[in-house]
């Protein structure tokens, strides 16, 4: 039958003990073997505080079933010189580890050794050195409580570099998102630890995930690296549909839009989509736009886009755009670029002079963050800002004037734990002119804007809309959600300032066909109270194949 053994270790003097009890050191032990063991490891341990003349003095059997060791500290290091060559370490990397850094040498606490070794180490790997050495020799005594030793680094005489990238599972994916996306490229010093870093942001785009960490084959001469990818789904189709009460009429009244986004279809990270939009005021949008990034292997992509919007009987108004992007990181990229827009009168007789024919023509500038939770089916981006400036002039048939439009859109989630959280959105836009056109407005109001009002059924020089919602997810497919909206507007061609709220609530779930949305909101201005008429539900379903 097994026989349990108890071991105790003692010091020489209750100081010497106390210091050893600290260790919490294993006293249950199944035999003689793990009591050797575990002594062993006590030793090396009072070694890395600095206690390296330690000495096991004798290990004694005080009965059956218990041991007693016992240990001399002897004398405490506190601080070791280290001695290093300028030649082969960088000064910088010293002074990140050490308060104390000096021309030839840097002083260390002897318990952040082993610490501090593995870090220079991991920094001369990231510099093209995986194979490299580094040990501590000549150590000897300096004074009473001090060491000193020389740093030697013995590396290789070539850098290491990457020669060739191999990709495996989507063997087409854009190699121009290596380059410029995750900056990885032949010749550039291998470092494997920051290659995973970079690599780990391919799950951040919608149409391709890594399926393992990368790989690396050293040869004599070269160096490649092997990148497991797959394609994924990334083509979605966004359906809505709202209805609710016309207030003038009491009939009910239908609006809604259709979306299609085609994403890396030819292999290069390339969009395409397509917006139809029909609303309860008889207005009707059509909406085509392509991105094309890294042109001909640039780090330079270009955005495309053309909108017309039709206003009953009234007016058309097109707008076009041509745009550059530079994409700086995985989350940040800037724009520039010019926006044209024409738009038509059509009334037979110009009953009012408020709707003009007119032309702009802006220079664009915007910045955009992104950052996703792709873990996250529900809710895949975590935060985004989107700014933009453009400045340029409207041109009627009688005159010339100066304009700029600034707009903003910034939302969050703030994850209290996996299954509730926050969700807050700031967008507006604000229309700087001298004059005003009925026909140049800006239009909000619905599902993407202030809830509990139509489809772009309100008119504003200057808007702002916060959008808050509490959110609980239930499981990994459903969730329910409050809706809180609060909106500021100006119409300045006919003097109106007004709030306005939204509120309500709505759930998504989360089906083989797709993200099924449902929100019922109830809107009101500042002076008007309540009524369910006013309430809209807004439908929609978003379908990725």
């Amino acid at each position: 039958m097994c026989q349990n053994l108890n071991l105790r270790i003692d010091g020489q003097t209750k100081q010497e003990t106390l210091i050893i009890d600290s260790l919490n050191y294993s006293k249950k032990h199944k035999d003689y073997k793990s009591i050797e063991l575990e002594i062993d490891f006590v030793q090396k341990r009072l070694f890395k505080m600095g206690y390296i003349e330690n000495k096991l003095e004798e290990t004694k059997k005080a009965n059956d079933s218990t041991f007693i060791t016992s240990l001399n500290l002897k004398r405490k290091f506190n601080t070791i010189y280290i001695y290093y060559d300028k030649t082969t370490l960088n000064i910088n990397t010293l002074k990140s580890v050490s308060k104390k850094v000096f021309d030839n040498y840097f002083e260390l606490k002897f318990s952040e050794i082993e610490k501090t070794l593995n870090y220079i180490n991991s920094k001369t790997s990231e510099n093209g050195y995986p194979f490299s050495k580094l040990y501590l020799s000549n150590i000897s005594i300096q004074d009473e409580s001090n060491l000193k030793a020389n740093l030697i680094i013995e590396v290789p005489k070539q850098k290491r570099s990457i020669n060739n990238i191999i990709i495996k599972g989507y063997e087409k994916f854009p190699k121009s998102y290596l380059k410029h996306y995750l900056k990885i490229k032949p010749s550039q010093v291998f470092d494997l630890n920051t290659i995973k870093s970079k690599t780990e942001q391919l799950n951040n785009l919608t149409f391709t995930n890594e399926i393992k960490s990368p790989e690396v084959l050293f040869s004599k001469d070269s160096t490649t690296l092997y990148l497991y990818l797959e394609k994924t789904k990334s083509n979605s189709f966004d359906g809505f549909l709202g209805f609710g009460t016309n207030e003038k009429t009491s009939k009910l009244e239908f609006d809604g839009y259709l979306s299609l986004n085609l994403t890396n279809n030819l292999n290069y990270g390339e969009s395409f989509s397509l917006l139809y939009k029909s609303d309860e005021n008889d207005q009707k949008t059509f909406q085509a736009d392509i991105t094309s990034p890294y042109l001909f292997n640039s780090p330079v992509g270009a955005d495309f886009l053309l909108r017309i919007f039709k206003k009953d009987s009234s007016f058309t108004t097109i707008n076009q755009s041509a745009k550059l992007h530079y994409q700086i990181n995985s989350r940040h990229k800037i724009y520039g670029g010019i926006i044209s827009t024409e738009s038509n009168n059509l009334l037979t007789e110009n009953i009012t002079s408020t709707i003009t024919d007119y032309k702009t023509q802006y220079y664009t500038f915007a910045y955009q963050f992104l950052n996703p939770q792709s873990y996250n089916l529900l809710f895949p981006i975590k935060s985004k800002v989107y700014l933009e400036a453009n400045f340029g002039k409207r041109k009627t048939s009688i005159n010339s004037e100066k304009q700029s439009q600034l707009t903003i859109d910034v939302f969050k989630i703030f994850n209290l734990n996996q299954k509730n959280s926050f969700y807050f959105r700031l967008n507006g836009s604000n229309l700087i002119s001298d004059t005003y056109f009925e026909n140049e407005l800006l239009r909000f109001g619905g599902i993407n804007s202030i809830r509990g009002f139509e489809e772009n059924s309100l008119f504003s020089t200057l808007n702002g809309v916060i959008n808050s919602e509490y959110r609980l997810q239930l499981n990994n497919s459903i969730y329910i959600h409050s809706i809180t909206d609060i909106a500021y507007f100006e119409n300045k061609t006919n003097n109106i300032k007004e709030k306005l709220f939204g509120y309500g609530f709505g759930f998504g779930i989360l089906t083989k066909a797709g993200l099924f949305k449902f929100n019922y909101a109830n809107g009101k201005t500042e002076n008007t109270k309540f009524k369910l008429s006013n309430s809209k539900i807004h439908l929609s379903l978003i379908a990725t194949f």
